[in-house]
């Protein structure tokens, strides 16, 4: 008899994607979608990581250096000297986006029934590489009334077991917005060293940040240079999603030498995508100033549209281009796929992630999804417009 792998039947599905079907059949109904599921930006990639594809003069389309590109290494090395950061090309691994990124890492340090810890709601495959590897997720609950902010360290240290080898954050937080403080790395770093664990930083939404909040990174401290990892991403930072290129950064020359080992097995990153992504990073800081006021713009937006819906509770995102709603329903899956499958405003309706994905611990934010302000703000207003009478529509059943 044929049989699917525990493993496989225990990996998750995406609560970003896995509704896609519903809204493709939406569309086919002439309905308009918004997609606020997916953290797919509008701004446009940088011009000149589009004319570097189109002006290669590449013969043969060949394999890169399982590594990645070393221009593309140097230029990495270069933007973390920007910001006071000092790293060598040994000390990055280019890979297939972050996700990539984090299942080399996860595959590095962790072997089946190892455990680590994770502040929820978090990213939501963080889950899927966690079966992938046959690695426990030990879930840290923080809450959307006080914003996600971090759990005190004493509810860490509860969790440590003699299985744990790391504590994984996403700073700023992917789906919450959270962007930690200086003092809650530091906690970190105490903890991971009293303790002898890894600390892994998924650090790709760095640059965006609003409100005059500063973002720390774990590798601004010496003092762990041997447990602290970072995850990151060109992808996210350029609007580049569909390059997949992220990296693996760390200072221990032992996970660095095993993180290859997986990084030989899957040969090399894509060379098209490592040839726009150098091309990228020569992007100056003009760029980000518009594009952080542009996220900015659309973050008050949202949370104010949002903030005038009966019944609907928001956290303030400071960081990446996420939030959590609460909502006044039982079911965020069913009543996303309702609004795909039953309702629209004037022919249009709205995608929106069911937020339990985001946590492992059962039955927790049944009733929360995530929202992406990835679209224009007059494109924002009309969604919070259509999510409020939505809902009016919804609780009349």
């Amino acid at each position: 008899m044929l049989t699917i792998s525990n493993k496989g039947r225990l990996m998750p599905e995406s609560p970003i994607r896995k509704l896609v079907p519903y809204a493709e059949k939406a569309k086919n109904r002439g309905v308009k979608v918004f997609h606020l599921n997916i953290g797919q930006p509008d701004i446009e990639t940088p011009h000149s990581a589009i004319e570097a594809v189109k002006n290669s003069n590449i013969k043969v389309l060949a394999y890169s250096k399982s590594e990645g590109d070393f221009e593309l290494r140097n230029k990495i090395c270069d933007y973390y000297s920007k910001i006071n950061i000092e790293i060598n090309e040994s000390q990055v691994i280019v890979t297939s986006g972050a996700s990539e990124a984090l299942l080399f890492t996860i595959g590095s340090i962790m072997d089946p029934g190892d455990e680590i810890i994770i502040p929820e709601p978090f990213y939501a495959n963080y889950n899927g590489f966690s079966v992938a590897n046959g690695v426990n997720i030990i879930p840290i609950f923080s809450s959307i009334d006080n914003n996600f902010e971090l759990p005190k360290i004493q509810e860490f240290e509860n969790l440590i077991s003699l299985n744990t080898k790391a504590i994984l954050i996403c700073n700023p937080n992917n789906p919450t917005g959270y962007v930690y403080s200086y003092d809650e790395i530091k906690t970190l770093v105490e903890i991971v060293k009293k303790h002898n664990l890894f600390l892994i930083a998924d650090e790709v939404y760095r640059e965006f940040t609003y409100d005059n909040v500063s973002h720390t990174s774990i590798m601004q401290f010496d003092d762990i240079k041997q447990h602290a990892i970072v995850i990151d991403s060109v992808s996210k930072r350029y609007s580049m999603c569909g390059a997949r290129i992220g990296c693996i950064i760390s200072k221990n020359n032992e996970f660095i030498s095993t993180a290859m080992k997986f990084a030989q097995a899957r040969l090399s990153p894509p060379t098209l995508a490592q040839i726009a992504s150098t091309a990228a990073m020569d992007t100056g800081e003009d760029y980000f100033d518009k594009v952080i006021n542009e996220y900015n713009n659309r973050r008050k937006t949202l949370v104010e549209g949002l903030n005038k819906i009966p019944g609907v509770k928001v956290s303030e995102p400071k960081g990446a281009f996420y939030c959590v709603v609460e909502l006044p329903i039982d079911n965020s899956e069913h009543f996303a796929k309702w609004l795909l499958e039953e309702y629209s405003l004037d022919n249009e309706t709205i995608m929106v992630a069911p937020a339990a994905g985001f946590y492992s611990t059962p039955n927790i934010g049944q009733n929360q999804v995530r929202i992406a302000y990835v679209l224009n703000q007059n494109d924002l207003e009309s969604c919070t417009n259509i999510l409020k009478n939505g809902l009016m529509e919804y609780l009349k059943q």
